[in-house]
């Protein structure tokens, strides 16, 4: 199979399994095209002896009705309460946990009991070797009125997270819980015979809320501290929510996603299919960097277990287009002719037609068919596959000499280089029609690239000025001794002697030597110094630094300007992983983190904002757009905004004082930086205060960072197009423009500011989002917080708070 497909590993799962799972069974399973089936930890005997424990008590309870009756024991398990045995088969296949139990029953009888039967289950399966638990998640009709009751479950959880040190927990929640749960309750479950003995926390019909199902996860995670061995199994109803709920799931950690009888509709022709939107959640889960399991419940038996020599084909996927057709589809009668009648000899003389062949898993079936239309990844999810969610720390360009592999990496982005291509060509073209002197000797445009790497940028600038027909004189300028080497073998090799190459730091160096030994000056300084925020690699320092050499008045550079974006984000994976690495290094949550985001929500989206509208019309062209979003199956836009910008060249008159103030002088003040050192580059230091509206609940794990760029604006006087081409080069990172501005771009993956402590985040809130860029000339920091508000009639409430985080102790050195 093409390595580029997700690969499904499928479960069988029965909800009132009586049988043990046997390696039989499992091999038959196999031989079917399942990859698991799922075994109870407990049998129906056992589940008799705990409803007859319970009438026990209570007939004992109504006898002595003056007297406290102490709440009843659950006694060890027998050979006959339980199918699990030692071996190694167990560590392959999903154990689960009675589904009768209430552990979140306001009950305390019915929760005393449950958490018995749980930590009886629980330990058992530890000590046989399962790894794997699947446990029912609370029940939905406490969810709302007791929220104590959800703690007491998540408490459960975490006791048995301590009892089985290698036991993955799952739990297994519906993505919205249904408005009616009446009658859903497996048989013999607990939750019926829950009585009044606390009726103050006792409500059966609690107000619909189709974010509660989360709202309880969250609970329970929290209480958990985002244990690593803790994991959500989704169920999967027929009808999704809206994009902003499975948003919000998509973020969590899927483990498994249990697609039951109710999630498949019937097609034309009475075949199982499902849906187009769950058909998109589940391909967009199986881009995840760890793909969830998929269990169907209920959905017949594995076949042969009665006749393991009977043969059955295996589930491969290939299905006629008839049965994999949409289930809104409308299948039209043939109008084709039918053929004449044989005659009674020829009707003799056929064979007679075997029995049609009736799929006896046509769930997995169809499941397999997907997994074997699955459209294959994009460039970006290629190449970014091994990073989804991957930490790094951002690197330090100035302070270290870069491998030659990460030269490498950049190079590969099929985008950038080719951008920057055109922007050379379009500066080119430009200057002789604008009348600009060129600062060659013999005429010649002079070019430099500064911090040249191994040569990329050199080679499409000697190209750019053979599309653009420009005479050019090009240098090559590098700090680093190795890639010094890389580029004068090039000069050698590919450029023809073509190119000035010359060993130093950008700003250190004087400029271009001419053959008479003057020192002239740069007229296009090309460079590629931008972070994953723009300027978070000390590219405003550095091309402050090289300026010296650019022609006062006409020279350009590109990039002209960029901007740092911020917006709030969910992502508990990232939180989890900076909480491990913060046992080791105490500075974990203090460092911004450059990540190929992929597993998060957005917390504040423009259609989120949009819908605060109070016009009829207004709400109801939002609604359409919201319908259209959903049809398409694509998140919602996220609302990113602008922190600050730079531009280049700098103002002289701003260099001038930078330069004054450097050293100390009384003509420089006499404050100094206020962040120490002199104040020299202050003028590069930067503040920001942005204000995110929150439509749907969340909770806030840190902020995502992108940037935008204008490596050339050529529109200036020319209405920034001709013949229908825009003359403005840009490059982004930013989700909301990306697509129309740099396209599969891969150079540069985003950068993550955590929060030590989430804050969670209500319906209808605000959150705040504060951010500095600090120096005391020797070195640049960020720090970062976050506060979240409710508006209460006229007042504006505070009503959580980040701490003030700062990297200066992982600051870029200068």
């Amino acid at each position: 199979m093409d390595e580029q497909i997700p690969v499904f590993y499928v479960g069988q799962h029965e909800t009132n399994r009586s049988v043990p799972i046997t390696e039989n069974v499992v091999l038959q399973a196999h031989a079917c095209n399942y990859d698991m089936v799922t075994t109870p930890v407990t049998t129906p005997s056992f589940h008799s002896r705990i409803l007859s424990l319970l009438a026990n008590y209570n007939v004992s309870e109504n006898i002595d009705e003056n007297e406290q009756v102490p709440f009843p024991l659950v006694p060890p398990l027998t050979p006959l309460d339980t199918f699990l045995t030692q071996n190694e088969l167990l560590a392959q296949l999903p154990v689960v946990i009675a589904p009768w139990i209430d552990l979140a029953s306001p009950d305390p009888l019915i929760a005393h009991i449950s958490q018995q039967v749980f930590k009886l289950e629980v330990a058992y399966a530890a000590f046989c070797g399962a790894t794997t638990v699947l446990v029912y998640g609370p029940k939905p009709r406490y969810s709302t009125t007791d929220e104590s009751s959800i703690a007491q479950y998540a408490r459960a959880v975490l006791e048995a997270l301590n009892i089985g040190p290698y036991l993955n927990l799952n739990i297994l929640l519906p993505m919205v819980e249904s408005e009616n749960e009446e009658g859903t309750e497996p048989i013999g479950s607990l939750s019926t015979f829950a009585s009044d003995r606390n009726p103050s926390q006792l409500d059966k019909s609690p107000a619909y809320d189709d974010q509660r199902s989360w709202d309880n996860w969250n609970v329970i995670r929290t209480v958990c501290g985002y244990h690593a061995r803790l994991s959500v199994a989704l169920s999967i109803s027929r009808h999704l929510p809206t994009m902003s709920i499975q948003s919000r799931w998509f973020a969590e950690p899927l483990r498994i996603l249990e697609l039951p009888t109710a999630s498949f509709a019937k097609n034309a022709k009475g075949y199982p299919v499902l849906t187009k939107p769950i058909q998109a959640f589940i391909a967009r889960c199986m881009r995840l960097r760890v793909t969830p399991w998929l269990l169907l419940t209920d959905v017949g038996p594995i076949p042969g277990l009665n006749d393991p020599d009977e043969i059955f084909p295996m589930s491969d996927g290939f299905l006629s287009p008839s049965k994999t057709e949409s289930a809104s589809q409308e299948t039209s009668t043939s109008s084709s002719p039918k053929p004449s009648e044989p005659t009674p000899a020829e009707a003799a003389s056929m064979p007679v037609p075997k029995k049609k062949f009736k799929d006896p898993t046509p769930h997995l079936s169809y499941i397999r068919y997907l997994q074997r239309n699955q459209p294959p990844k994009t460039m970006v999810e290629r190449f970014g596959g091994g990073y989804q969610d991957y930490l790094q720390s951002p690197l330090q360009p100035l302070a270290d000499n870069l491998e030659s592999i990460t030269y490498e990496v950049f190079e590969k982005d099929p985008v950038k280089y080719e951008w920057y291509e055109r922007a050379i060509a379009l500066a080119l073209a430009d200057w002789h029609p604008f009348g600009k002197p060129a600062s060659g000797p013999d005429g010649s445009v002079v070019l430099a690239v500064v911090g040249a790497g191994r040569g990329p940028l050199v080679t499409r600038a000697l190209r750019a000025a053979r599309t653009a027909n420009v005479r050019v004189a090009v240098w090559a300028v590098e700090k680093n001794p190795n890639a010094y080497v890389v580029l004068q073998r090039q000069n050698a090799e590919v450029w023809e002697g073509a190119v000035k190459v010359v060993k130093s730091d950008m700003r250190a160096w004087s400029g271009p030597v001419w053959g008479d030994g003057q020192v002239g000056k740069v007229d296009v300084l090309v460079s590629e110094l931008l972070g994953s925020w723009g300027d978070n690699e000390l590219s405003p320092e550095c091309l402050d630094g090289v300026q010296h050499v650019l022609r006062p008045g006409t020279g350009i550079s590109i990039p002209a300007s960029y901007t740092a974006h911020l917006t709030p984000i969910a992502s508990p994976r990232l939180h989890a992983d900076i909480a491990g690495r913060a046992v080791a290094d105490k500075e974990a949550w203090e460092v911004p983190w450059v990540v190929f985001l992929h597993q998060m929500h957005y917390l504040s989206t423009t259609a989120a904002s949009d819908s605060r509208t109070t016009d009829g019309q207004q709400q109801q062209q939002q609604q359409q757009q919201q319908q259209q979003q959903s049809s398409r199956m694509e998140p919602p836009t996220p609302d990113v905004q602008q922190a600050w910008e730079f531009r280049h060249p700098m103002p002289q008159a701003v260099l001038t004082q930078s330069l004054v103030r450097k050293g100390g002088s009384v003509v420089g003040g006499g404050a100094g930086g206020f962040m120490g050192g002199d104040g020299a580059n202050e003028h590069n230091a930067r503040f920001a205060r942005l204000r995110f509206q929150c439509q749907k609940r969340g909770v806030c794990h840190g902020l995502a960072g992108y940037f935008e760029t204008v490596l050339y604006d050529g529109g200036r006087g020319r209405g920034g197009t001709e013949d229908g081409v825009s003359r403005t080069v840009e490059l982004s990172t930013n989700p909301v423009t990306m697509e129309a501005k740099s396209k599969d771009m891969i150079s540069w993956f985003p950068i993550f500011f955590p929060l030590k402590e989430p804050i969670y985040v209500p319906d209808e809130s605000e959150l705040e989002v504060t951010a500095w860029r600090l120096t005391d000339d020797r070195k640049v920091w960020y720090n970062w917080m976050v506060e979240a508000f409710v508006v209460i009639g006229t007042r504006r409430v505070r009503i959580g708070q980040s701490g003030l985080h700062s990297s200066r102790k992982n600051a870029c050195l200068m």
